[in-house]
């Protein structure tokens, strides 16, 4: 299944109000969640759920660094080896320094371990979060200026 496909249907979701919705396509079964509305917290899409200890943020298996993505959107993306960044802690997510600069990170971008990929400000200090390994941007998560939640997905890498 594509990218642009699974954007697609994350759309529908948010338009239509639903909060599952699961489909099987060529024996690849994918399930988007979104939870419901609650007062003073902000919903977002979800399809795993984060680590039940709390220690650092969910992996898969190895991406294989030659393989290209996102570059003329016809690339499929194996989900099987996608690495999950989580949020350490409960914040103010922000992609990009200052509010007129350009974001850390964007869809398709490649990053190294260490690399700056946001800032969450948490008790009025601002904390960088950073790549824990290469990879590329195949999804992000939340959007500039939400509130993160403790284990909320940020981001997708492949």
């Amino acid at each position: 299944m594509e990218i642009n496909s699974i954007q697609e249907l994350a759309n529908i979701v948010d338009v239509h109000g639903l909060t599952v919705l699961e489909i099987t396509e060529n024996g690849t079964m994918i399930r988007l969640e979104k939870k419901p509305y609650q007062v003073g917290a902000r919903s977002s899409m979800v399809s795993t759920s984060p680590a039940a200890n709390g220690e650092g943020p969910l992996t898969a298996l190895t991406p294989t660094p030659d393989v290209p993505l996102v570059s003329d959107g016809n690339q499929t993306v194996d989900f099987n080896k996608l690495f999950l960044v989580t949020a350490p802690m409960v914040g103010l997510f922000y992609a990009a320094p200052s509010p007129d600069a350009e974001p850390f990170v964007s869809i398709g971008s490649n990053v190294k371990k260490g690399d700056t990929l946001c800032i969450i400000e948490s008790m009025k200090l601002m904390n960088e979060i950073t790549a824990e390994q290469d990879g590329q941007i195949v999804d992000i998560c939340i959007k500039d200026g939400d509130i993160a939640e403790f284990g909320q997905i940020l981001f997708k890498l492949f």
